[in-house]
């Protein structure tokens, strides 16, 4: 299990957002890399089948398909073999199910779109003859997006150079059902930052009853191109445009329309509002043929409308308004397409979540929006995950105790006493997938001092029913030891933090102090599970202290408030939070006061260089990869989101930008970024650089051409990327007991 830790930490690498540290997406990580015996069932890798609480595995191509009542028997849905016959030699990505389960799409040869592999080729199956043939043959390899059947399971539709397609699995008819798509007009799916901060990537709905499609039309011919240099891959170099809208610029227009099958005619919604100051965030059929739910956010963001709009016609009628004086959260960071709301009571009310009462809250609304219940009562987060509506019962994840774990709860809909579901034995960080029923759950527990493990168990008692063995909790054997702790600033702000030490810390000696930062909304660092940097497992033992903290404007389940007091002060409050938390960490005895670094990626690197430059007297070295060194130059939907919108408080973003303050630096600076990020451009290392050189200060650089925002593409590029930083750490912040 060491060697499954330890691959889990340097599994890390490839995360490419700035809204997001080498942290996010642990829960995944930790449910693929936690361990079972080879002769069993790696639940850890399942997929639950829709609308059940069967599931499928992948087993060396070969597809078969259990059910959690039954774990005996394993039922083949299709063997390698007849994948092969049918044409398919390359590796299965994912499987989409019919609704009467009788028939599959096999996802394969994918390539990259922005974040994720979204478009490849699909291969049709039946299985009741287990005969397959790929669809969209016509269309250009690997162009195919977001395949799905009809309800009635007589056609596919998909997505192919952003123009919609529906296919006859009879005839094998295809159907060209908008013609108007390019680059920059976006039928069916969407552009970089709709995928990026609203979670978007799947853009049409297929109506209940298979003969209309609902889908997102993205209108970007407006918004301007950023042109990145590529200087290696040919004797000239060339510029690389990225349709990228940045803090100050209106949303690109954005409309939801209706196509009929048959008529190839599209009806759009008439939801009100300037289209180039809203955004669509959020849309699905409303369970029937006739209506559509659309989510609009306003510019600002600080208003979420729910629209029931007539599917037929056209009109839209506000049901429903959440707002916030920050900002409503209607996505969860990299959760892709989900709707903000969940029908219960057969379609008469819907569940939402809202920050209305000062925390995170479950609701329960009338379809009209005109009667609202608080189901989740008392100060603690609840951040809804599933509901079973055989018995009714909402489940949601919760910290009511200790903001750096999680465990699963539930509350019935017609009973508002909040129950813990989670056993008290499973202390930690606790991560579910739960079945589409909500009957079932993988369950991952992990905590800093134990490994995670896996298990399958059946809701509402959370009864363990695989595997068979006994729960065993083993201790990850490292060189180094994690503990939790607190620290309260002088501002009187009480922060959580996981702290590593070598396994021979001396306490009567002093150690350098490695703080690892992010800070920012879209996640937090101080978590009670393994793993909080890639390069802790080689630093630690050498002789440092390893850090992280989350200060306020993190989402960390300790109320709105904590959560949204950074809105207009990214930059500002939270830096100042993690530096009045270093100075109480440096009256530590055991800290050695000249020798503090700090790292971060990211919003992370926004921070090590706002620590650097605005309190050069705490940290003496700093190494940051990718940052935002100007507010302006990200984009608009995350930036106007936490920031406000720049021609309306220019001060503020003066005020949060790095680059305002690197005439202060001091200390050792390392800044790292790839030429080709496409999300953190390449202009904010040279913009940090001319204002760096302008005031005379000294500091070393390594850009990496062509590389993204993860910095990994190519031969030797994470690894020279993490020996370079290490080198520089060990010159100017020296490990070893003193």
């Amino acid at each position: 299990m060491k060697k499954n830790l330890l691959s889990f930490l340097l599994a890390l690498t490839t995360l490419s957002v700035f809204a997001q540290p080498a942290y996010f997406g642990t829960a995944e990580k930790l449910m693929e890399q936690a361990s079972l015996p080879e002769d069993q069932i790696p639940i850890n890798r399942l997929q639950w089948l829709p609308n059940s609480h069967d599931f499928w595995i992948n087993d060396n191509g070969n597809l078969f398909m259990y059910s959690a009542d039954d774990l005996i028997t394993k039922k083949t849905v299709i063997s390698a073999a007849q994948i092969r016959e049918a044409g398919l030699t390359t590796r299965i990505e994912g499987i989409v199910w019919s609704t009467d389960r009788k028939k599959i799409l096999i996802y394969s040869n994918s390539s990259r779109v922005w974040r994720g592999n979204t478009k490849g080729d699909y291969w049709y199956f039946d299985l009741a003859t287990g005969k397959g043939k790929q669809v969209g043959k016509t269309l250009p390899s690997s162009s195919l997006m977001f395949a799905k059947f009809s309800a009635d399971n007589k056609n596919i539709a998909y997505v192919s150079k952003h123009n919609l397609y529906a296919e006859d699995l009879v005839t094998g008819k295809i159907s060209q059902l908008t013609k108007d798509g390019t680059d920059r007009v976006i039928n069916g799916t969407f552009d970089w930052v709709y995928e990026e901060e609203l979670s978007c990537r799947d853009g049409f709905r297929w109506s209940p009853d298979g003969k209309n499609i609902a889908y997102w039309r993205v209108d970007a011919t407006v918004t301007r191109n950023h042109l990145m240099i590529n200087n290696t891959d040919s004797l000239y170099p060339f510029t690389v445009p990225v349709e990228y809208p940045k803090a100050g610029d209106k949303p690109s227009l954005v409309k939801i329309g209706v196509i009929n099958l048959v008529t190839k005619k599209t009806m759009w919604l008439n939801i009100p509002g300037d289209p180039q100051n809203n955004y669509l965030a959020r849309m699905d059929w409303a369970g029937n043929n006739k209506e559509i739910v659309a989510v609009q956010l306003n510019r600002k963001q600080n208003e979420a409308s729910l629209y029931l709009c007539d599917a037929v016609n056209g009109k839209a009628n506000k049901i429903y308004s959440d707002k916030d004086e920050a900002w409503v959260d209607v996505v969860k960071p990299f959760v892709w397409d989900g709707p903000s709301w969940t029908w219960v009571e057969d379609g008469k009310s819907f569940l939402w979540n809202s920050e209305k009462d000062g925390w995170l809250h479950i609701y329960k609304v009338s379809r009209d929006g005109k009667n609202e219940q608080l189901l989740t009562k008392g100060n603690f987060d609840a951040d809804m995950v599933a509901y079973d509506a055989a018995g009714g019962n909402i489940y949601f994840e919760a910290s009511p105790y200790d903001a750096t774990q999680k465990y699963l709860y539930r509350v019935n809909l017609n009973n508002t006493d909040t129950i813990r579901v989670t056993p008290a034995i499973f202390d930690g960080t606790n991560s579910y997938r739960l079945s589409p029923d909500a009957k079932f759950a993988t369950q991952v527990n992990a905590s800093i001092s134990r490994n995670a493990n896996v298990r399958l168990v059946v809701l509402p008692e959370h009864k363990k029913i695989y595997p068979s063995t006994d729960d065993k909790f083993t201790v990850p054997q490292l060189g180094f030891g994690l503990e939790k702790f607190k620290v309260k600033t002088v501002d009187g702000v009480e922060m959580d933090g996981i702290m590593a030490k070598p396994n021979n810390f001396d306490p009567s000696k002093k150690y350098p102090v490695y703080f690892y930062v992010y800070g920012e909304p879209a996640a937090s660092t101080a978590n009670d599970q393994p793993g909080f940097d890639r390069f802790i497992s080689q630093l630690i033992p050498e002789g440092y202290i390893g850090i992280t903290m989350d200060n306020r404007g993190t989402p960390a389940y300790k109320g709105r408030e904590w959560r949204k007091c950074i809105y207009r002060k990214i930059g500002v409050i939270n830096s100042r939070d993690q530096a009045m938390a270093a100075k109480e960490i440096l009256k530590w005895s055991f800290i050695d006061t000249s020798r503090v670094a700090v790292h971060g990626w990211s919003g992370g690197g926004a921070m090590t260089l706002n620590l650097l430059f605005r309190y050069p007297e705490i940290y003496k070295t700093g190494i940051a990869v990718a940052a935002v060194t100007d507010q302006h130059f990200y984009d608009n939907i995350y930036t106007e989101r936490y920031m406000g919108v720049p021609q309306e408080n220019e001060e503020d973003y003066k005020q949060a930008s790095p680059n305002t303050f690197a005439k202060n630096l001091r200390g050792n600076l390392l800044y790292m970024h790839g030429t080709g990020d496409d999300n953190v451009h390449y202009k904010n290392a040279e913009v940090l650089i001319n204002e760096l050189v302008k005031n005379g200060k000294v500091f070393q650089l390594m850009a990496y051409p062509n590389r993204s925002h993860g910095i990994y593409e190519g031969a030797g590029t994470s690894q020279h990327l993490n020996a370079t930083l290490i080198k520089f750490l060990r010159e100017h912040c020296p490990p070893g007991a003193r």
